[in-house]
């Protein structure tokens, strides 16, 4: 494809182009993890909690004779709890079900996904993404009504949406994310998916207690449908494609990305072998699965243990588990930039960079949850614990999560796709292990459990990280320059030369 003049960006005094993509991109993110959550929340309204209850206590009646004060769960401290009841009468198994099936999509999309964004067009990747969400939203209520395995389906439709996000983010960012800005861009976009999270939690709470648990589905899917149009507009896949810019920017961007125009490298074979045998990406790899586990069991589960153990009523839930994702949000942006800039200034390397950001990411999450484990029924220790905890974990999109693009940006698309399949277990896992865990047993020491399994899981990530974790380019990035001593030698041939033995080669 042809590069495209370049005709200024309109937005020249507010934000670079490169900048319009991450904003962009973050809002992106932010729909996509917004409409996915809103079901955690909008739960705690749609269901039959009086009914619900009673049924638990005959489930549990044989295993209540002895327990402990604090096993029996945490009093209101008004000492009257809000009890809002709705329709639908779902165990707490079919519950973890729901929450859960989402990812059945997100697994099966993530690798198709990111070798479609790299042979073809991320963008439109990313527009597929929203889109279905966005749709499958608007059609949850009406699903719910009919049967809930309606509404199965339309969560794991709107995870094979959000499956393909990632993947499809990264190759933008490969092509638009400058090295000494990578872990700034990268935070501003995935720090989307904390600040869509904080509102979709705060609004669906608001929404779900003015207006019913229908009007959460209703609203933030058609709020959402601006963003496609957006994006569509104003952003493109490379710089060379995209007119709404200004021709320093984009002299700028392929000085420093090496860009090549469209089609030049996007059929490179991934080197498979190389790739799955290496140990800087296996320590992606295991970083990301591990922290997903604590993500997801902080971002899914959380509402309920707020509801069910510490007895927030509804619009207390949402407020108290939305604010600590705004805190991460700012974290992170904060983070990144620091460690950017350090890196600029030569004081700290990508992989100290890299490693710092995880260890952020883990070792304060590990020991909030610790502390979780024995505080009891102090509510407001609690909140802060957790609200420490969900900050910090900001740091895991300057950490490992932006390491793809340092050590193979060729196939940063495909290696996000292979390492968030990987993480899209705990995903899977987590809401079933809850639910089975606290199945007429919401209690403290049922909890514990839980935290603890998860502590574990950091402590492995920590130690596999810092050992093997690396931010810099490994040879099988390009794979032209990893084959035999007559490809190598090559690179220093004249052109006519490396013409006349390519036609030997093919003839």
């Amino acid at each position: 494809m042809e590069e495209v003049p370049a005709k200024g960006n309109p937005f020249r005094k507010l934000i670079p182009a490169r900048y319009v993509l991450a904003v962009l991109g973050s809002i992106g993110m932010g729909i996509v993890y917004g409409l996915k959550v809103n079901l955690s929340v909008a739960l705690v309204g749609m269901l039959n909690h009086t009914a619900l209850h009673e049924l638990s206590k005959e489930l549990s009646h044989d295993n209540t004779t002895s327990n402990a004060q604090e096993d029996d769960g945490c009093v209101a401290e008004n000492s009257t709890t809000t009890v809002e009841d709705g329709p639908f009468l779902w165990s707490e198994p079919l519950q973890g079900m729901l929450l859960s099936c989402y990812f059945w999509g997100y697994f099966i999309s993530q690798i198709p996904g990111g070798r479609i964004a790299e042979m073809f067009s991320a963008k439109w990747v990313m527009f597929f993404s929203v889109f279905i969400n966005v749709i499958c939203t608007l059609l949850t209520p009406a699903m719910a009504t009919w049967h809930y395995v309606a509404v199965i389906a339309m969560r794991i439709g709107e995870g094979i949406g959000g499956g393909v996000t990632f993947p499809g983010m990264h190759v933008l960012l490969s092509r638009w994310a400058p090295p000494a800005e990578r872990g700034g861009m990268s935070a501003i976009v995935y720090a989307g998916t904390a600040l869509g999270t904080v509102l979709s939690m705060l609004l669906a709470g608001l929404l779900s207690a003015q207006l019913g648990w229908e009007s959460v589905f209703y609203v933030m899917g058609g709020l959402s449908t601006t963003w496609c149009f957006l994006w569509i507009v104003f952003v493109q896949d490379s710089p060379q494609q995209q007119p709404y810019i200004d021709q320093e920017e984009r002299d700028m961007l392929v000085n420093a990305l090496g860009s090549k125009p469209k089609g030049s490298t996007k059929k490179l074979p991934v080197p498979w072998k190389a790739v799955l045998t290496s140990p800087p990406f296996l320590a992606i790899m295991v970083a990301h699965t591990c922290s997903n586990w604590g993500w997801y069991m902080l971002l899914i589960e959380l509402p309920f243990y707020m509801k069910q153990v510490l007895k927030f009523n509804i619009t207390e839930n949402a407020v108290v588990t939305a604010i600590p994702f705004l805190t991460l949000w700012l974290f992170s942006l904060g983070l990144s930039r620091t460690l950017d800039y350090l890196k600029v200034k030569g004081t700290i390397t990508t992989t100290t960079s890299r490693k710092i950001g995880t260890l952020f990411a883990s070792c304060i999450p590990l020991i909030c949850l610790l502390g979780l484990c024995y505080i009891g029924c102090h509510r407001t220790l609690a909140v802060v614990l957790m609200a420490i905890g969900v900050t910090c974990i900001g740091g895991m999109f300057c950490g490992f999560l932006s390491n793809h693009i340092d050590i193979a940006p060729n196939f940063a698309g495909t290696l996000m796709a292979i390492t968030n399949t990987m993480a899209t277990i705990p995903g899977i896992i987590v809401p079933i292990f809850v639910g089975q865990l606290t199945h007429g047993n919401q209690t403290i020491s049922a909890w514990r459990v839980i935290f603890f399994v998860t502590i574990g899981l950091y402590v492995i990530e920590i130690l596999v990280y810092m050992i093997f974790g690396s931010g810099e380019e490994q040879p099988w990035n390009r794979p032209e320059k990893c084959g035999d001593e007559e490809d190598l030698k090559m690179e220093n041939q004249p052109l006519n030369e490396k013409l006349k033995v390519e036609d030997t080669n093919v003839h």
